[in-house]
């Protein structure tokens, strides 16, 4: 299969490689975002050591599966491995007989599932690279992980032996629409740009789950084949998902779970209370490991001075599953669903949360991309009235804020009198309370842009799915 997308990522590993000395990678993301593709397919499979690591599974199987690879790459039999210190010495040895022109590449995958409690694991890493691989000029060292918890804690953030020892740390994220568009199109899967934004609230950017869909089939019909149909092949992914990543997983899903209760997002203390998780350090690690995977995301609060804000669910396969498929559904759900009015309130919440991922592309579309800005949410203090609440708030260095609203309509979308107002409204509550004398611009993202009418003029500024797929 072709590699689509990841030209940020592909200039890394073409620098590396031209690099005049030995490179230590870490590349790390959630399950299924397509790390091990991108290293395979970037190198063609060409590695003179490539192992990985075993989900639960003990030492002693750890170790049998280096040994094996040791011995596939070494082409001769090893008597058996007991410690980790010994198997990286076999890969010291096996590199000091391998033979060739440019950088050896040497690819751990799943690394985080090597290092078994008390195993040594990350001694002996520290072993090969201090003591050999960072001493030559033509190794390159990927270590690769969904874990992502470890990759930081024990790798990129070690304070023993491998304390600033990774030269180049790649985050391997989910596709961009744009990037979701190029793959679509190289496998011949034919929708309109609406329909790939719909794709996206359920499916996310995530290539894995990409490849499942059959271009023969409607989206609607793909949909209930990967999620709903008697073996849907990702009916148990969410289970997967969490339990692979996360030890101790069941307090990660009732963190989400909590998040997909309220798209705008809840607080620490209102985490805390509806999940009736300690205030600790428990349920603070929690929240971290689920940020730095990508499932959640934090947005402070319009002029906050302190740490806080709102957590948001990020994911959109986390929360469709969540959404729908945590309860039973008869076969043909989603066909149906897609034309109900149901849908369409999904939808929209949903569209935000595309939206929100989708920042970069967003700033580009209002020609900001180089005005230095803080992209925030904002909602009246407790117990005023009208409440009121703004999901995108961004402040610019120019002094300028966008208050942005996202719609998700399958029309252009009309400004009523009494959204005008609601709009109008909003804007001077906002100002009022926050005490900003900037200059505040009504800012609507819709798929196809606003009809024109006399309340049109209401908003400064309209993006489309034009600028979403810049």
């Amino acid at each position: 299969m072709k590699l689509v997308g990841r030209a940020h990522e592909q200039d890394v590993l073409t620098r590396c490689l031209a690099s005049g000395e030995s490179e230590f990678i870490a590349v790390y993301g959630r399950r299924r975002v397509g790390k091990t593709f991108l290293i395979r397919q970037f190198f063609n499979n060409s590695f003179t050591f490539y192992a990985t690591g075993l989900a639960d599974s003990p030492m002693r199987d750890q170790l049998r599966v280096f040994q094996q690879a040791l011995e596939e790459y070494g082409g001769r039999k090893l008597p058996p491995i007991k410690t980790w210190l010994d198997a990286f010495q076999e890969l010291i040895d096996l590199l000091k007989r391998s033979i060739g022109v440019g950088k050896h590449v040497i690819f751990l995958d799943e690394l985080p599932w090597f290092d078994t409690p008390r195993s040594g694991f990350v001694a002996g890493l520290e072993h090969f690279w201090n003591s050999y691989a960072s001493a030559r000029d033509d190794i390159i060292l990927i270590a690769c992980g969904s874990a992502t918890n470890w990759m930081i804690t024990r790798l990129l953030q070690n304070r023993r032996g491998l304390h600033n020892r990774v030269t180049r740390r790649i985050s391997i994220q989910p596709f961009t629409l744009a990037e979701c568009e190029e793959f679509y199109r190289s496998q011949g899967i034919v929708m309109s740009r609406y329909q790939m934004v719909e794709s996206y609230m359920v499916l996310g950017g995530i290539p894995y789950y990409l490849r499942q869909l059959d271009p023969r089939l409607s989206l609607a019909q793909n949909i209930d084949a990967l999620c709903f149909s008697d073996d849907a092949p990702l009916k148990q992914e969410y289970r997967i998902l969490f339990s692979s990543l996360f030890q101790n997983s069941e307090r990660h899903q009732r963190i989400v779970e909590a998040l997909a209760t309220k798209a705008s997002g809840l607080t620490r203390e209102e985490i805390l209370q509806t999940t009736h998780l300690p205030d600790g350090g428990t349920a603070s690690k929690a929240l971290a490991e689920l940020e730095e995977s990508g499932f959640v995301r934090r947005v402070s609060s319009f002029g906050a001075v302190k740490k806080g804000g709102l957590y948001q669910l990020a994911d959109p396969f986390v929360l469709f599953h969540l959404t729908f498929m945590a309860r039973p559904r008869d076969v043909g759900f989603w066909t149906r669903f897609s034309v109900t009015p149901q849908h369409n309130a999904w939808a929209g919440l949903a569209f935000e949360q595309v939206c929100a991922s989708h920042l970069p592309q967003i700033k580009q579309g209002l020609g900001i991309s180089g005005i230095s800005t803080t992209a925030s949410s904002w909602r009246t203090k407790p117990g005023a009235s009208p409440g009121a609440q703004i999901d995108m708030v961004i402040d610019r260095a120019d002094g300028c804020v966008n208050l942005c609203e996202m719609k998700f309509s399958a029309t252009e979308y009309a400004i009523t009198s009494q959204y005008a107002a609601t709009l109008t409204n909003r804007r001077e509550l906002f100002r009022s309370q926050t005490g900003t004398r900037k200059a505040l611009y009504l800012t609507m993202v819709t798929p196809y842009g606003l009809t024109p009418n006399e309340y049109s003029g209401t908003i400064q500024q309209s993006l489309t799915l034009d600028q979403l797929f810049g």
